[in-house]
């Protein structure tokens, strides 16, 4: 599937957040060693003290009757940088 990225998509604040982040996160997953392309991977939002974070969590695709091994990184909204890295047991 090909998308054009138009001007109004380029616009939203939203959608260019997450996307930043989500580069930024998939490139440190790879680093320490996840499939990403067989990875369910979830994105949530999450603010304390005036700052926005994104969370991105890295599970497998498979996960009824698995526990742990979750990959979770944390990601400051206003520069794309990692505030954390938090792996399940």
């Amino acid at each position: 599937m090909h998308a054009t990225f138009t001007a109004e998509i380029m616009q939203d604040d939203i959608a260019v957040s997450i996307a930043h982040a989500l580069a930024v996160a998939n490139k440190r997953a790879r680093a320490l060693g996840i499939d990403v392309l067989h990875s369910l991977i979830t994105v949530t939002q999450r603010s304390s003290k005036g700052d926005t974070f994104w969370r991105i969590n890295y599970g497998p695709k498979d996960y009824i009757g698995r526990r742990g091994g979750d990959l979770i990184i944390e990601i400051d909204q206003s520069n794309a940088s990692i505030i954390q890295e938090l792996r399940g047991q």
